[in-house]
């Protein structure tokens, strides 16, 4: 019996097996791996789809059961029709080989198709939904197309019949400038130049050397769902719903619907479509300008016959009512007339009137007068009874300085030396201060003396 759970290096047929290095081991597993599977079709979901910054793409594909690491190289990569996303179901072509780096193996695919149209189908309508539940196809952010636009601008292929056809439509309804953003309109990087002609004429100024175009067709022929997937991307859709400028899709024939489709203000089914409604023709416009001419000027001459019948019935009208006015006031001023009273009469009325109040006013200031006389006469003796005069004539007297004002006190005599006033009541007297309170005459008032010598050894009186 053969002892298993003995080490490696105790095993007895160890020392027999052939020794490899890791890179030979890597060698052989990769000329085995592209021998047996040198050129193989793989169906499976993409699944973490990555673009590198060189163009090559990495990501993998997987089924219920298993995941397959896959790279598409960069000329592959732009060959393709559409663009590998997550969740599309494809079908690639190429070897199995293996990264010694990472001890891995890798599906490197050298073709890529959808797996059927119906898979594409699936991925176009969940794409679809997802873009309008952002609102990007709500009628509400669709603009109105310009019924005459200046410029046209035309975003398309400069060397396809589409181009033609839309210069050849415009000079048969309605020649007009027109500018070319030219684009690829399939394969690898249409999505992204549609969109930046999108953007770049949106871009373009409004005053400039080159005009702004007033309105934008987005065209392309007819072809296969992969041949139109570059109008299904998700940056065309987000540029030509962004767009300021009115924007008209006409991508394939009338049975081919894209997703800039549902982003674009109107879509035409065809090209030549798309012109008929950018633009009118000419020559219906001149008949319909020459047609309402002539009804402008058959509305205007009935217009003016109408106004001058009009003004007609006015003016008779006004010579009625003129008449019936001054009839009106030729009556109002006779009965006024008859109304009025000779002056002469107004006075005698007047007089008859106003001799009652003329009596009465007379009555009225006799009594007057009578009652302010007697309350006059009674304010006469009360201001009487309180003069100073009527007390001067029972024996008193008022006293008064210098100034003439009036003293009241025996100590402003004392502090003022000065001549003072006795008025009585039949006159004055002057007087001056002498001490103990004593008064003397002055010497122009004292009387003169017949016996001096007597005189002078009588006492005064003060």
């Amino acid at each position: 019996m053969m002892d298993l759970s003995a080490p490696p290096s105790c095993h007895p047929f160890a020392s027999s097996l052939k020794e490899y290095s890791v890179s030979e081991i890597s060698y052989n597993i990769k000329n085995m791996l592209e021998q047996t599977f040198d050129r193989i079709r793989v169906r499976g979901e993409i699944s973490g789809a990555k673009m590198h910054t060189s163009g090559h793409l990495y990501c993998a594909l997987k089924d219920a059961q298993a995941v397959l690491d896959a790279v598409c190289w960069r000329g592959v990569v732009c060959s393709l029709s559409f663009r590998p996303e997550d969740g599309m179901e494809v079908i690639g072509v190429g070897r199995i080989t293996s990264y010694a780096g990472r001890s891995k193996y890798q599906l490197v695919i050298e073709s890529l198709e959808i797996a059927g149209e119906g898979a594409l189908l699936k991925t176009l309508e969940d794409r679809k939904k997802r873009l309008a539940a952002e609102g990007l196809f709500a009628q509400e952010r669709k603009k109105t197309l310009p019924f005459l636009p200046r410029a046209i601008g035309v975003i398309t292929s400069p060397t396809g019949a589409v181009i033609r056809d839309i210069l050849h439509r415009l000079r048969d309804r309605f020649p007009l400038p027109v500018l070319l953003w030219p684009v690829l309109v399939q394969g690898e990087g249409a999505a992204e130049q549609i969109a930046a002609a999108i953007r770049g004429f949106n871009q373009v100024p409004l005053e400039g050397s080159v005009r702004r175009p007033d309105l934008l067709i987005v065209a392309r022929g007819g072809g296969s769902l992969e041949d139109l997937w570059a109008f299904n991307e998700e940056v065309v859709v987000r540029a030509a719903a962004e767009s300021d400028i009115p924007l008209i899709s006409a991508v394939g024939h009338e049975t081919d619907t894209t997703l800039i489709d549902y982003a674009s203000d109107w879509r035409a089914p065809t090209p030549t479509a798309a012109v008929e409604r950018a633009v009118p023709v000419r020559a219906d416009l001149y008949r319909m300008m020459r047609a309402l001419e002539s009804r402008s000027f058959v509305a205007l001459q009935r217009a003016y016959e109408e106004c001058v019948q009009r003004c007609d019935e006015r003016v008779l009208r006004f010579e009625q009512l003129k008449t019936f006015f001054f009839e009106r006031l030729s009556q109002s001023l006779h009965n006024l007339s008859a109304r009025l009273r000779h002056p002469r009469e107004q006075m005698i009325l007047a007089e008859h009137q106003f001799r009652p109040l003329s009596d009465r006013l007379t009555l009225v200031g006799a009594r007057f007068i009578k009652d302010h006389v007697l309350r006059l006469a009674q304010w006469s003796a009360l201001l009487e009874s309180f003069s100073y005069h009527n007390t001067l004539k029972r024996g008193f007297c008022a006293v008064k300085n210098a100034h003439q004002e009036l003293v009241s006190s025996k100590a402003e005599i004392k502090k003022r030396q000065e001549t003072l006033t006795l008025l009585f009541h039949d006159g004055e007297l002057a007087v001056l201060p002498i001490e103990e309170g004593g008064l003397s005459l002055k010497p122009s008032d004292r009387p003169k003396s017949k016996n001096p010598q007597k005189s002078s050894l009588q006492g005064t009186l003060w």
